[in-house]
């Protein structure tokens, strides 16, 4: 692995050495040291020399820090192949046709931004016209994470493409019309050119960290060859406060993830101002990342700046680039020659002297201009540098100015952010600035025209043949044909049909069973992706362990502690279990991954991923709605669910939400399966619905959220009902009555519907037998596997009863003809069986578990939510007193009686 922290070319290219032969002293001497006492002595007495010199307070740059110049000096830049006259031309019409599309789209108040593309452009157009290989060549093509506010270029460059015409740039940010562009990279939204959703911000960083590990994953497991796939993230500097951002970099390192690539566009301003006002952006984001282990490539000055690196025979220039904060560099982007002179050049001798043999203009020309990550030659050596780099990621960070050729009203002001539009006098200045044919008759009535150099012109010929020779156009989403996978054995799921017998059972014990069975299918079992966040003998799946193994890319090289145990822990090169520690964000990022190599591999992969119930939903709900949006399929399993059933975990641990906000999501079909054989048809419909052979109209880019339970119960074998099997995957269907359930109620006895799902339906049980026998009350049960599907479908028929069709929502359905009152009970709070009230035709009344949770036992924790079946039988009655059907006084004889 590449050291990262040894000196790199800029150090010896562009620091003055006045006494060479000094220099050479020394390093003959630490060449003595290393060939006399080995590497080892040589590097403690650096180490000790180098604290002695801060100790000592000798100005010098960090450790895990170089001095604030590029990484790689002018010297040693490769050619840039092409016609880089040609890419000039290009990057000119996407700066012009971006900038346009947004200032159109601003009289309809939609928003948009500028400044970031202006920026970044160069980033983009180098790798497009070099580096990022399509999707139409062999292999996988590259991944791009296009930074978010930089849309509207990549929309101006397919523009250009003729991927996109003036119709969708002119309905940019407005969708509803069927033919709009989103505004930001949206895969749900516009399919067929974004693949990565990026703008909630450090949610890009993170997933294409694990990205890159899924490639490798793939491959170490003989799946698909993705060698020829490299990870390139766009990221701002701003974005890199996000603590998602910087969370797995570690772990790119630990991996040596040398097929990813971040490019951090450094044009030190976030949204509101700049990022490191009074320290350097750079500087920390070096250190940061050559501390986790990463290849760190500096792209800071462009070549206005070898002039002044040449007259530095004192190191004056670079001491002062590393004093002055980036806030004042900011500054000096909008200040006049003086003011540089005066600031920047008049507080040492040796600058002042400098200064003198410079000219205003060239001063502007480096203070305004010249960036390192505005020159296509620049950019151009430290990408082929990061590809070329073996063992390690590389980070790329680029100083640009924010708003770059937009005019003095845009570039580093701190306002340009929120700028959406430039005037007419502001744009025939940009096209003068970067030579544009577009004459001042082509604004009519104050609109700025869009523009394009023709179908057949040289700019589109060299973008289309740049794009031919690299694979096909970029970005890109495909979903390759690929036929359905095969079911799964019957076996596997109707061996849950028979029950458990007297054997106490719980439902996630039921759910590892299943996916134990699952895994060992011939035709799919490799493409199950099991993956828990340090968690699997909580979830009882250490059992997994050594039949699957845990990948690792460096396999197993130690002799693990329980190697004489049959359940023992075993890391493969070839693993299939990713077990990622103590991070749900990472877990869920490995998710995205494999949920959506149908299409970015033509792999369909069937991930599965388990964790605290409590920890999915509320802790990465964003993850999950990027999930959505990015049309990912696979399995979220809620373990240890509800509020009641963790006996003394408490507060944090108590989940009575997390169906709630599963609701939320369009793309998530949320379930609360009571007993082993829902878990095994859940599972078995979800399969044929994302990998098989989809109904008619059924949307396969869904994902599904199960909760499971720790409570070992008895697992019932599963009723002969009429159509129990649409029942449970549309959410509810009646498991017994009063009567089918060997009770013998009496005559015209009151009767009651008592809804209740997952292991709340043991509590109605319960209640269903103290009814019938203390109170004379004949109650049907019924299981309400999906309270949110039920909702779902009833939204579909009132949308279709707008439209003029008639369509009766399968709760009403379902329920219709059921006699009483309806009684719904849940393990959450009672806004998740509420959600179905409004469609249910008989009187409706629910219980929850509202509140905080708390540590007690089972018992306590259902007593104390006024969920137990005592509580049931309580409400259940009051319902009915209600209607007249029993005496009010029964009501508070219950209570009594049950101690409520």
């Amino acid at each position: 692995m590449t050291d990262p922290n040894a000196i790199q070319p800029s150090e010896l290219d562009q620091l003055p050495d006045r006494d060479p032969e000094e220099t050479a002293e020394w390093q003959a001497s630490l060449d003595a040291v290393t060939k006399a006492a080995g590497p080892h002595r040589a590097a403690y007495l650096m180490r000790r020399t180098l604290e002695r010199a801060e100790g000592a307070g000798i100005a010098l740059p960090k450790l895990l820090e170089t001095d604030y110049v590029n990484s790689i000096p002018t010297s040693a830049e490769p050619a840039v192949p092409g016609d880089e006259a040609m890419e000039q031309r290009i990057t000119a019409w996407n700066r012009w046709n971006a900038a346009a599309m947004v200032t159109r789209g601003s009289k309809y108040g939609v928003g948009g931004h500028i400044a970031t593309f202006a920026s970044a452009a160069w980033l983009y157009e180098t790798g497009f016209n070099h580096f990022f290989k399509g999707k139409e060549a062999d292999g996988s093509g590259d991944q791009l994470y296009i930074q978010g506010h930089a849309s509207p270029g990549i929309y101006a460059r397919a523009f250009l493409d003729g991927r996109l015409n003036e119709e969708q740039l002119d309905n940019f940010r407005r969708e509803a019309g069927g033919n709009g562009l989103p505004s930001y990279p949206h895969p749900r939204r516009l399919p067929w050119l974004w693949e990565f959703p990026t703008v909630s911000m450090g949610l890009g960083p993170l997933s294409a960290i694990y990205q890159a590990r899924f490639n490798r994953y793939l491959a170490n497991r003989g799946i698909k060859d993705t060698a020829g796939s490299h990870v390139w993230a766009f990221l701002g500097d701003g974005e890199m406060d996000e603590p998602e951002s910087t969370a797995a970099l570690a772990l790119a390192a630990r991996e040596e993830l040398d097929n990813l690539t971040f490019v951090i566009n450094c044009n030190l301003q976030r949204l509101d101002g700049p990022v490191r006002a009074n320290f350097k952006i750079v500087q920390e984001l070096e250190a940061q990342f050559r501390g986790a282990g990463w290849n760190v490539v500096k792209t800071l000055w462009g070549t206005a700046w070898d002039e002044l690196f040449r007259l530095d025979t004192t190191g004056a220039l670079v001491r002062r680039l590393r004093q002055v904060p980036d806030a004042q560099i900011q500054t000096y982007q909008t200040r006049d020659a003086a003011y540089i002179r005066q600031d920047f050049f008049g507080g040492d001798p040796a600058l002042v002297e400098m200064a003198k043999l410079l000219s205003d203009d060239k001063i502007l020309e480096c203070f305004h201009l010249s960036r390192g990550g505005h020159e296509a030659r620049k950019v151009f050596a430290a990408y082929k540098a990061a590809v070329e780099h073996k063992g390690a990621p590389t980070v790329i960070l680029a100083q640009t100015v924010k708003g770059h050729t937009l005019g003095e009203g845009f570039a580093s002001k701190n306002a340009n952010h929120q700028m959406k539009k430039l005037s007419v006098d502001e744009f025939k200045n940009m096209r003068d600035l970067l030579e544009l044919p577009i004459k001042d008759s082509d604004f009519v009535d104050g609109v700025v025209p869009y523009g394009h150099p023709g179908a057949d012109s040289p700019e589109v010929r060299y973008l289309q043949e740049r794009r031919a020779a690299l694979g096909g156009p970029a970005p890109a989403r495909r979903v390759h044909p690929v036929a359905p996978l095969p079911a799964p054995a019957e076996k596997a799921f109707a061996s849950f049909d028979k029950g458990s017998g007297s054997q106490n059972v719980a439902t996630t014990m039921a759910f590892v069973r299943l996916v134990k069975d699952l895994v060992r299918d011939k035709e799919t079992g490799k493409r199950w992706v099991p993956i828990v966040p340090d968690e699997a003998r909580t979830f009882g799946m250490e059992s997994l362990f050594p039949s699957l193994g845990i990948y690792s890319p460096k396999g197993q090289t130690y002799e693990p502690v329980d190697r004489d145990q049959l359940m023992y822990y075993k890391e493969a090169q070839n693993g299939q279990i990713l077990n990622e520690g103590i991070t749900e964000a990472g877990s869920m990022a490995d998710f995205i991954a494999a949920s959506t190599s149908y299409s970015t591999h033509g792999e369909a992969m069937i991930p599965f991923y388990i964790f605290y119930s409590m920890f999915g939903w509320q802790r990465t709900a964003d993850q999950m709605w990027q999930l959505g949006d990015q049309l990912g399929r696979g399995f979220l399993v809620g373990a240890t669910a509800g509020r009641t059933t963790l006996t003394g975990e408490g507060l944090q641990h108590a989940d009575g939400h997390s169906p709630v906000i599963a609701a939320t999501n369009p793309a998530a079909l949320s379930y609360d399966p009571a007993f082993a054989y829902e878990v095994a048809t859940i599972v078995k419909d979800g399969l044929r619905r994302m990998y098989g052979e989809a109904a008619p109209g059924e949307d396969q880019n869904v994902f599904y959220y199960l909760t499971v339970y720790n409570e070992p119960m008895p697992q019932p074998a599963k009723p002969s009902v009429d159509r129990i099997d649409e029942g449970i995957v549309k959410g509810l269907y009646r498991f017994n009555t009063a009567e089918s359930a060997g009770i013998t109620p009496p005559a015209n006895a009151p009767r009651i519907q008592l809804l209740g799902s997952g292991t709340a339906i043991h509590w109605a049980l319960k209640a269903q037998q103290l009814l019938a026998e203390e109170w004379g009350v004949a109650a049907d049960v019924w299981s309400a596997t999906s309270w949110s599907e039920l909702r779902r479908d009833a939204l579909e028929a009132d949308e279709a009863l707008l439209r003029g069709e008639e369509r009766v929502p399968f709760v009403r359905q379902a329920l219709q003809g059921a006699d009483g009152p309806v009684l719904a009970v849940s393990d959450y709070m009672r806004q998740v069986p509420d959600q179905i009230a409004q469609w249910v035709e008989q009187d409706w009344s629910s219980l929850g578990a509202d509140g905080f949770g708390l540590s007690d036992t089972r018992e306590a924790a259902r007593r104390h939510f006024g969920v137990d079946a005592e509580s049931i039988v309580v409400a259940a009655l009051a319902q009915l007193a209600k209607r007249g059907e029993v005496k009010a006084t029964a009501v508070k004889e219950a209570r009594e009686k049950y101690g409520l």
